[in-house]
């Protein structure tokens, strides 16, 4: 699944020189690989103290692996409370939240995440597939692809006002 998300992302020349966010981060794979494949920077939200410990020395591996440098923050924080407080604008967001997180939380991180987004800006929402799609037109976003790998579902969106380039995609 991954391999296919970056191939389509690349082809969507959506990582060169992105500012990339990655919500609900993990390990911090998906932020990291945007940022080994051309991505300006990274932030990652991650609240699990030891799973934001394990972004740390994964960003130290791709700065390493990237010749010493990686623009990448790692915020220690919930998700929402981050999109309240933090500045864009963001050109790539991935967001990965738990299996159990429920629709009500996941439409309120999509609405405070909007102000946030740079024009032509593209959202990646990976949850469960027998998930309930995530309710993008609350937040002023509109929906442009959806995937299923497996048991996992990937749902595409942007700001609803488009320009012409991110129209073609």
């Amino acid at each position: 699944m991954r391999e296919s998300l970056f191939g389509a992302l690349e082809s969507a020349e959506a990582l060169t020189g992105a500012r990339v966010l990655d919500l609900y981060a993990g390990s911090g794979a998906l932020g990291l690989e945007a940022l080994s494949r051309g991505a300006h920077s990274v932030d990652l939200v991650e609240r699990s103290r030891p799973a934001a410990a394990v972004v740390r020395r994964n960003i130290a591996r791709v700065a390493k692996a990237l010749g010493g440098a990686a623009d990448a923050r790692v915020h220690e924080r919930a998700v929402h409370a981050f999109l309240t407080r933090a500045t864009g604008p963001f050109d790539l967001v991935f967001s990965d939240p738990p299996y159990d997180l429920d629709d009500e939380a996941m439409t309120a991180d999509l609405v405070a995440l909007a102000p946030l987004l740079a024009p032509g800006a593209l959202i990646v929402v990976e949850r469960a597939r027998r998930a309930t799609p995530p309710d993008f037109a609350a937040a002023g976003l509109t929906l442009v692809r959806e995937r299923s790998y497996g048991d996992t579902g990937l749902w595409w969106a942007e700001p609803a006002q488009r320009d012409e380039a991110s129209q073609s995609r």
